[in-house]
């Protein structure tokens, strides 16, 4: 999860993978994850490709992207190149509606059974049929508590004049909208323009305060405290603040989006025995466990917390919230395609400070 280490093990596998395509005997999947977003092997954590290919012979070449947004958009321009993704919740469902994923083989992933039942037949994915959960988390409020010293329990603390020029956006529709929605007491899965249009009013009023809009680059800012408050995820958070212990989080009243991080496969892989054996790997509570202390997000296979070195971690109330703080989450389910392209446009209007009018 470190970003530095991150990088040069992601240039290792692509020069390795490459080197394997070279031997007609070697397979190789294409994995295409989040930035960030597996155990590198910084620091005495696990290292996740290394110790599949070195258990499987399969050779991977890792590759990543910053939005679910991103990553659909790659998978429409050339979906067989990958053989294996890590989607969210609502992109599974979109990917699932627009026939984009393989139906996996759970013969082949004997580890699924160590997956909490309150993670099978989700909503998303109805009779599994497509999806593993690979982690879950959070949304909500980094803040430096060197600089922000008010309170910190609402969404309207990104909107706070005294922190202008030192505020971090989501640099994409779902989640930015997502925010505006949970301040305006909106339902997050709202399909009606007009909530959308109030929402671009909103985000339009934040803008002059924003110092940039960004992903991955939450990570650099806020840990070399360039920036003083940010949306971002719990699981990031968790690995922010070993770096930089004024960090904190917040779970805001008005609510919060709750989300499961899949691992799927897309419609024409190559190699989807080789993927299935990656995804069955993932599964394996031990590597889980280790894996998902590294990233610092949370693991859906109970199991997997004995394996935790870090026994704190399995309580700790970003990670694991209390039902009480749980009560205030909420998931994002798929929109439709018009609603989804007017969100699109609004977006685009609030990042480049467009006037337009509602419809």
């Amino acid at each position: 999860m470190k970003k530095v280490f991150a990088v040069l093990l992601m240039t290792v596998i692509v020069l390795t993978a490459c080197a394997a395509c070279s031997d007609p005997g070697t397979v190789t999947i294409n994995v295409y994850n989040w930035g960030q977003y597996i155990g590198v092997g910084e620091e005495g954590t696990i290292d996740v490709i290394k110790e599949f290919e070195e258990k499987t012979g399969i050779r991977v070449n890792y590759t990543t992207y910053d939005s679910n947004e991103s990553m659909y958009s790659k998978l429409e321009i050339g979906g067989s190149s990958y053989d294996v993704i890590f989607p969210s919740d609502y992109m599974v469902e979109r990917l699932i509606e627009n026939d984009m994923l393989e139906e996996i083989n759970f013969d082949n992933i004997p580890n699924f059974q160590y997956v909490d039942d309150e993670f099978k037949n989700p909503a998303y994915d109805p009779t599994n049929a497509y999806s593993v959960p690979y982690t879950f988390g959070y949304v909500g409020i980094i803040y430096n508590t060197k600089y922000v010293t008010k309170p910190v329990d609402s969404w309207n603390a990104l909107w706070d004049p005294d922190y202008s020029g030192k505020i971090l956006m989501f640099d994409n529709p779902r989640d930015a909208f997502g925010i505006a929605q949970f301040l305006l007491g909106q339902d997050i899965n709202t399909e009606d323009k007009s909530d959308y249009y109030a929402c671009y009013q909103k985000l339009s009023e934040q803008k002059p305060l924003v110092q940039e809009y960004v992903m991955d680059q939450i990570f650099q800012q806020m840990e070399n405290e360039e920036a003083w408050i940010a949306p971002y995820y719990a699981g990031d958070f968790l690995t922010m603040q070993e770096t930089n212990e004024n960090l904190a989080f917040a779970f805001p009243k008005e609510g919060y989006n709750y989300f499961v991080d899949a691992i799927c496969i897309p419609k024409g892989c190559k190699n989807k025995e080789a993927a299935e054996a990656f995804i069955n790997f993932i599964c394996d509570p031990e590597i889980s466990g280790k894996n998902c202390e590294a990233i610092g997000y949370s693991t859906p296979i109970s199991a997997a917390k004995e394996y935790y070195e870090d026994t704190e971690l399995a309580s700790n109330p970003v990670a694991y919230p209390s039902k009480e703080v749980f009560e205030r989450a909420d998931m994002f389910t798929n929109l439709k395609d018009e609603t989804l392209q007017y969100a699109n446009e609004l977006w685009l209007a609030v990042k480049s400070g467009t006037k337009v009018e509602e419809e």
